[in-house]
């Protein structure tokens, strides 16, 4: 799995003009799974996630998490991210995990940060979405579970 991790101010995610997910301060979320993507790789990730101390301290330092600041997260589905742009002018997303495989382990994602006592919202999964965003900082990492 792939995930870009944008540090917010404030978000929200739009399907035909309607607002489906919104957050306050938090992490918007782009998701993607791969083929061989498991359960084990998203329980890492909403591990990895959850506790990445990328949230600014009293002295300026990033230096908390976002359970230590109460954060919630925007969570988005997108296959995009295993776009291989390397050979021609249209990307090949043949490492996309199919619709079925990558749903199932999104959701799973998902369930997995709320466990951790996170409000997620979350976009609408294969649908054509709007998201908008104010990136803090900007802080912007992609963070994987796959060396």
């Amino acid at each position: 799995m792939r995930v870009v991790v944008q540090r917010s101010k404030a978000a929200r995610v739009t399907v035909a003009g309607e607002v489906i997910g919104e957050i306050t301060k938090g992490l918007v979320l782009l998701v993607g799974v791969t083929h061989e993507d498991t359960e084990e790789d998203a329980a890492y990730l909403a591990d990895k996630i959850a506790n990445l101390r990328i949230f600014e301290d009293a002295a300026e330092k990033m230096n908390l998490s976002l359970l230590d600041v109460g954060g919630e997260i925007l969570s988005v589905s997108q296959f995009t991210l295993y776009g291989d742009c390397r050979k021609g002018r249209r990307p090949s997303f043949i490492e996309a995990a199919r619709p079925e495989q990558a749903l199932g382990l999104y959701e799973a994602f998902n369930r997995l940060l709320r466990e951790k006592g996170i409000r997620v919202a979350t976009g609408r999964f294969g649908a054509m979405m709007d998201v908008e965003l104010t990136n803090d900082g900007p802080v912007t990492l992609i963070v994987e579970s796959k060396a």
